[in-house]
């Protein structure tokens, strides 16, 4: 495919946070008809849209809620009727909030079942809304925006480990059932400096960065940077991790 993403269309789910709208501004730049999907984030969405290079057709901000499947067939009529084609799903969309790990009782069933529908059944649920026009595509590719915590079990708390693992693992299904036409690849970040991240207290995110080999968080546009990579070069690749995590499990 080369550098250049001309004529391609990319969904985004989550489009409008930190890491999804680098992952926007990323595939727009290469040559991308972006749709910034959101969820209640219509008005940022749209501004992002706005705001991203020109292409060929206009960029667009869609409602893509992720624990809502019918809501996620309308998106994929409405990318049908809008463009005709989809030739990349990022599945960026996610939730969490912080539990301390050994705190069992405060991770209760209703955040346990949010953080599982939203983080593993959303990227499923888009894959399955979108497969019809990224087979037509005949070089469709998802890339589901996963975590070190996945294989770390150190995370925000233990449902989103458990979550991003699951991720990880459907990946591989995925990128098997799917093939030859649709690759699926995870793109797998450390702790990355969004401003969910810089709202937490400096101590904690300086020892984060400490304990990384590079010394320093994960920046929003080199997890873009991955998802551009997969998209343009690594070509060949599928049901693969591609870690963005400064060498953190060396530590």
């Amino acid at each position: 495919m080369g550098l250049s993403l001309h004529g391609r269309v990319a969904v985004v789910s989550g489009g409008a946070g930190n890491i999804g709208a680098a992952i926007c501004r990323r595939l727009a730049g290469a040559g991308a008809t972006v749709v910034v999907g959101y969820n209640s984030s219509r008005e940022p969405a749209e501004r992002l849209a706005a705001s991203l290079p020109a292409t060929a057709m206009s960029h667009a901000a869609l409602s893509a809620p992720v624990t809502d499947s019918a809501a996620l067939h309308r998106l994929a009529e409405a990318v049908a009727s809008r463009y005709g084609r989809c030739d990349i799903l990022v599945n960026c969309a996610g939730t969490t909030r912080f539990v301390a790990h050994a705190d069992l009782d405060a991770l209760d069933d209703g955040l346990f079942d949010q953080i599982l529908a939203t983080n593993v059944r959303g990227p499923f649920a888009m894959v399955r809304a979108l497969r019809p026009l990224l087979e037509k595509s005949g070089d469709g590719l998802v890339v589901n925006i996963s975590s070190i915590a996945a294989v770390s079990a150190m995370g925000s708390n233990v449902a989103y480990c458990a979550s991003k693992a699951a991720v990880d693992n459907m990946t591989r299904s995925l990128a098997r059932a799917l093939a030859p036409s649709i690759r699926v690849v995870s793109v797998s970040p450390g702790l990355a400096d969004t401003e969910f991240v810089k709202s937490m207290d400096q101590g904690w995110r300086d020892e984060q960065a400490a304990r990384t080999p590079l010394r320093r968080l994960a920046e929003p546009d080199e997890v873009a940077n991955a998802v551009l990579a997969v998209a343009c070069y690594l070509t060949f690749t599928t049901g693969a991790v591609i870690p963005v995590d400064g060498g953190r499990p060396l530590s």
